[in-house]
């Protein structure tokens, strides 16, 4: 009887991408100098499994490539080659190849080709292959590394590129600062004026780029976008033309010239540099969609421990007594059962909520799933930028919803990356400051009430609090008559295009993409506030609803429509007195509360309804706070305080301006969640009206 191999392949990826970050964790721990044999075995191990499963399999392109790492291994292990740091880093890029062909085996991507031939190179030149490996390179291939004349990109980014908070302008700028520049832009992808979204990236460019430039300085500049465009890099001759490629007809694809699925992604078939290009185009667009096939897979599969599953059956058990009794109830009632029948309906709601609750624990996943890219990322940005950095991370069992995690991910990442890069100063620089040469930055995640607070804190120079200002002035932000707090000052760095950096890198720019870092967080029901100590570094703590799918919210009613104001927005309710209120121009009204003035939002004029009276005295405030500022709801009446599953307004109907979503409640009829953030936005900017049209 044959063995359908199909049904193990799945798992025996899941298996070799767990050895993966075991490889890499321990790498990233290593030291120069003699090796640890615990550690070597440990890396041995798992690149021992990934090789023979991959075998088997008939991923010969893995296995072979693991192979040579294997071997590698084994001289370490045996003391027969020390442990150095070009090793290391040759271990960890050989980790991310094998990452990458997995993930290729996996969802039939094609891989990065030039990257596999690479990597594959200097593992051979360290086993002593020279030969072998410049044979596979292709003498072509050396050619790629350095033009003459110039070069030729063409550059499209993915429509969501800008979301992540890059900025095609600097890319651009640095690229110029090269040498001399051309840029065609195609507009073709450019949508009309009314189907126009400000962050969808929707032009492409090709550029032609003259002088004697390295590609390497080119990748710099594109790897923070690595996976969110397409790119093509191809040299230009000398006669400034696209160097001559060698047409399709004479390079079979790997698919072609392979004999099954295991090959398709072999990189022995490598072609000419001037197809190298071309291959990035296609191996970075694969990227781009591999990474969001993967996140869409992970989307539809998680991992759960058995106790979490025993305690779900014991629920359904319970459930499955507790309607067959209230079954039975029904086939033969009478009014003297109906103490039995409460008793059986509040037996049903507590198992109801504990199934509830146990479902959502499903839901939440350790925060270490997000932070367990940072070593590895810190650790090639000091390699990068030649500065000593120790990361620690706290609170890594810090419990969060899986759906809030992988949206949290991109504005870590940012925030991370400017602290490594404008955080943190150069050795000689902390040295100069009477500080440890080597700099911290530190992660940290708890609970605070209903939420989860995440700080990413740095001990370098701190923010200059006064160029932020002077810069705020010069863009007509601020006056400089104001008397600003730290934090309203701090709050200028999350202003579009906001930048106090001298030299933009091309690692990170300290308010460059901040504005988008704000508005995703802002996206999840979420807030970011800084601190910064001069001299002594900074802190910006980003603080997280613990779920998005059920929230904590109290009813209130304004004319016949019911609304959620979320319960962690509400600071209090009180009854309106009509001598602390105060117009001011433009027809709007402050209530001064103890020492502060709130301004009042009529929700019924906000969201064109009829309520039960105008007159501020009839009805409810209910003082919230969303933004980093304060504001009154001016309500009918207040109702009950219950858990709402939250649903989508805009994938079931439409945006509306100062609503995140709606729900159902027990008697059927629909309720509107009120966005704290937005409704507070539309009153500032006069956007009655707007809410007023977008929910008609």
């Amino acid at each position: 009887m044959s063995i359908d191999m199909e049904q193990f392949k799945a798992t025996f990826i899941e298996e070799s991408l767990e050895g993966l970050d075991i490889m890499e964790s321990v790498l990233l721990e290593m030291q120069p100098g003699a090796a640890d044999a615990e550690e070597v075995d440990n890396i041995f191990r798992a690149a021992h499994s990934i090789k023979g499963g991959s075998a088997t399999f008939g991923f010969s392109d893995i296995s072979n490539f693991t192979h040579v790492v294997e071997t590698l291994l084994d001289q370490i292990r045996a003391g027969e080659r020390e442990v150095t740091q070009e090793a290391i880093d040759l271990f960890l890029k050989s980790v991310d190849c094998i990452r990458d062909m997995l993930a290729g085996a996996q969802e039939g991507f094609e891989i990065n080709l030039d990257q596999v031939a690479e990597v594959k190179a200097g593992l051979d030149r360290m086993l002593g292959s020279v030969a072998q490996a410049a044979a596979e390179a292709g003498p072509e291939a050396q050619d790629d590394a350095t033009a003459a004349s110039g070069w030729q990109i063409v550059f499209k980014p993915f429509p969501d590129m800008l979301r992540s908070g890059n900025d095609v302008v600097r890319l651009f700028r640095e690229l110029d600062e090269m040498g001399e520049m051309k840029v065609e832009v195609d507009l073709e992808g450019l949508p009309a004026l009314v189907d126009m979204e400000p962050e969808e990236a929707c032009l492409s460019w090709t550029l032609a780029l003259h002088g004697e430039i390295d590609r390497e300085q080119i990748d710099e500049v594109f790897e923070w976008v690595d996976g969110d465009c397409e790119l093509s890099i191809v040299p230009l001759g000398g006669d400034g033309a696209v160097a001559a490629e060698i047409p399709a007809s004479e390079t079979p694809a790997p698919e072609a010239a392979a004999d099954g699925p295991a090959q398709a992604a072999s990189p022995a078939p490598l072609q000419a540099a001037p197809e190298a290009g071309e291959r990035r185009s296609r191996g970075d667009r694969r990227q781009g969609e591999r990474r969001k096939n993967r996140a869409s897979s992970e989307n539809s599969s998680i991992r759960v421990g058995i106790d979490k599953v025993d305690a779900l059956i014991n629920l359904v058990g319970e459930l499955v007594i507790t309607q067959s009794m209230l079954g039975q109830l029904g086939e033969d009632f009478s009014m003297d059962k109906v103490e039995r029948l409460k008793d059986g309906l509040a037996e049903l709601e507590r198992n109801t909520r504990e199934l509830q609750e146990n479902v959502m624990s499903i839901r939440m996943l350790p925060i270490s799933f997000a932070f367990n890219r940072f070593p590895r990322m810190v650790h090639d940005l000091c390699g990068k930028l030649g500065k000593k950095i120790e990361l620690k991370m706290s609170g890594e069992q810090t419990e969060l919803d899986k759906t809030v995690m992988e949206k949290i991910g991109d504005p870590l990442v940012h925030l991370v990356r400017n602290a490594v890069d404008h955080g943190i100063e150069t050795p000689e620089a902390r040295l100069q400051a009477g500080k440890p040469e080597t700099g911290t930055v530190h992660l940290n995640a708890y609970h605070q009430g209903g939420n989860i607070l995440i700080e990413i804190s740095d001990d370098g120079a701190g923010l200059n609090r006064e160029r932020i200002l002077a810069k705020a002035i010069e863009r007509g932000l601020t006056s400089g008559g104001d008397n600003l707090s730290d934090a309203e000052v701090f709050d200028f760095l999350f202003q579009p295009g906001f930048s106090t950096a001298e030299v933009v890198s091309d690692v990170s720019g300290r308010g460059v993409g901040m504005d988008v870092v704000k508005r995703n967080i802002t996206a999840l029901g979420g807030a970011i506030d800084v601190e910064s100590r001069p001299g002594n570094g900074s802190t910006f703590t980003i603080r997280l609803p613990l779920t998005l799918a059920i929230l904590d919210g109290q009813l209130v009613r304004v004319g016949e429509q019911t609304f959620i104001i979320p319960l962690v927005s509400i600071i209090e309710s009180l009854q309106v007195e009509p001598v602390r209120v105060n117009a001011i121009a433009g027809s709007a009204e402050l209530y001064k509360l103890r020492d502060d003035y709130l301004p009042i939002i009529r929700l019924y004029d906000a969201f064109g309804l009829k309520p039960d009276s105008t007159n501020l005295e009839d009805g409810l405030l209910v003082v919230v706070e969303g933004h980093g500022q304060q504001a009154g709801l001016l309500v009918d009446d207040l109702l009950a305080q219950q858990q709402v599953v939250i649903k989508s307004l805009e994938t079931n109907f439409k945006k509306v301006g100062g609503i995140s979503g709606a729900t159902i409640l027990g008697d059927g009829t629909v309720a509107l969640i009120v966005d704290i953030g937005g409704i507070i936005e539309l009153s500032q900017n006069g956007g009655h009206k707007r809410a007023n049209s977008a929910a008609a």
